[in-house]
């Protein structure tokens, strides 16, 4: 305790000097806890929205997952019903969803355009899919609303449309249109159904050719009883891991796909920003490791007599370069928590300022810039801190500490 007492005064020595290592000390902490949370944040919105739109789990056959399929639904699955339910009485899930892949062409009479998309119930899609759909036009609360379990379709014709598809073919809800798509047995079919409700996804490229169709309209524009897939919604994301081993041993007739294997677009953000924040954190810890290098020098010179003294009173040259250590990871510790206080600051007042981020590349809509507080992260930033000070002074004491004791005493 007295050795630290004793490091704080020294410290003190120069109070404007060390005041503005620890604000350089304080703001590079700063600077990494928002940076870093702003990416975990980043991290979770990307996680929520690959779950939402695969599902944490996907079933299927496993040669849905491993091969191109020549011809609509020549890997989908029979018999799904009894599998969804069986899920379903699982507490972990939350949701069974069925869904079909489509593609073809969507028609107004007078102009026609690719579309892609899906068959399922259109009410759960929108509810599983959350601000991950969101409705421009129209509204989907009615869709859905006949006789029949919802979960395997209710036979209406009712589609969302994606908002630029929409622009294109002038469609608004309650228009007419028709889908033609080829069937299961290689020929072609044609249905008419009506616009409910035009909705974004927020990735333009996908809006010019998205529609969801319900399950059952689905089925019968490809002339088949089967579904591709089943996505699998649990309570909890961090749950993935345990029920997909669990899920999957139980049932080896079927291959159980986390989210993860499909969120391509998750990856690519997530290895961009580890390599841009990453890069970020190496430079601020090179600052803050020379700035207490820096004024930790400037103390070595000044104090190089009084070294000599301690020397000639018998102090080993380890102990004055613990005693310079202590000095610095003192600094590293205050400064780490004046950054810690307002990185915290920051973190608090964000949510309430409503500030967003521009749209990134292939998105037309922002997202809101927050910020994560994360312990494991603060733990480590505070820990870096205090280390890359304590390293800071030992490299630039070690070499006075070795000086001949003579040499020492007529420093000037």
């Amino acid at each position: 305790m007295n050795a630290l007492r004793l490091a704080w005064l020294n410290v003190l020595r120069n109070r404007r000097r060390s005041l503005v290592t620890i604000l350089i000390a304080g703001v590079g902490c700063a600077a990494v806890l928002v940076a870093g949370g702003f990416a975990l944040y980043t991290y979770e919105a990307l996680e929520d929205g690959a779950a939402r739109e695969f599902g944490h789990l996907t079933v299927a056959r496993p040669d849905y997952f491993a091969r191109d399929e020549e011809t609509p639904m020549q890997y989908g699955m029979d018999g799904y019903r009894a599998l969804a339910e069986k899920l379903e009485q699982d507490p972990r899930v939350r949701r069974v969803l069925p869904r079909l892949q489509l593609s073809g062409l969507i028609s107004n009479g007078d102009k026609s355009m690719v579309f892609v998309g899906s068959g399922a119930d259109i009410r759960a899609e929108a509810e599983a899919r959350g601000p991950f759909l969101q409705v421009v036009e129209g509204t989907i609360d009615k869709v859905g609303l006949t006789e029949g379990n919802p979960l395997f379709g209710t036979g209406g014709t009712a589609v969302l449309l994606g908002v630029d598809l929409a622009r294109s073919l002038g469609a608004h809800p309650g228009s007419g249109l028709t889908l033609l798509a080829t069937t299961t047995t290689g020929g072609m079919n044609a249905i008419d159904v009506e616009v409910a409700a035009v909705v974004s996804t927020g990735w333009r490229e996908l809006d010019k050719r998205l529609i969801h169709v319900d399950l059952a309209t689905g089925q019968r524009l490809l002339m088949t009883d089967r579904v591709g897939s089943l996505s699998v919604y649990l309570a909890d994301t961090a749950l993935t891991a345990a029920a997909r081993a669990e899920l999957a041993a139980a049932d080896s007739a079927h291959a159980y796909k986390p989210w993860w294997d499909q969120a391509f677009y998750y990856h690519s953000v997530r290895a961009l920003y580890n390599r841009i924040f990453g890069l970020l954190g190496l430079i601020i810890a090179a600052l803050v490791f020379f700035s207490v290098a820096n004024t930790l020098a400037m103390a070595v010179v000044e104090r190089t007599r009084e070294i000599g003294t301690l020397r000639a009173m018998g102090a080993l040259p380890a102990e004055i370069v613990a005693q310079f250590v202590r000095e610095g990871a003192l600094i590293g510790f205050t400064g780490a928590a004046v950054g810690t206080l307002a990185a915290g600051a920051v973190i608090l007042v964000l949510p309430t300022l409503g500030l967003e981020m521009p749209p990134p590349p292939g998105r037309s809509v922002g997202y809101p810039l927050l910020v994560n507080a994360s312990l494991p992260l603060t733990l480590i930033a505070n820990g870096a801190i205090v280390a890359l000070c304590a390293v800071a002074a030992w490299f630039v004491s070690r070499h006075a500490a070795q000086k001949p004791i003579v040499e020492a005493l007529g420093h000037v």
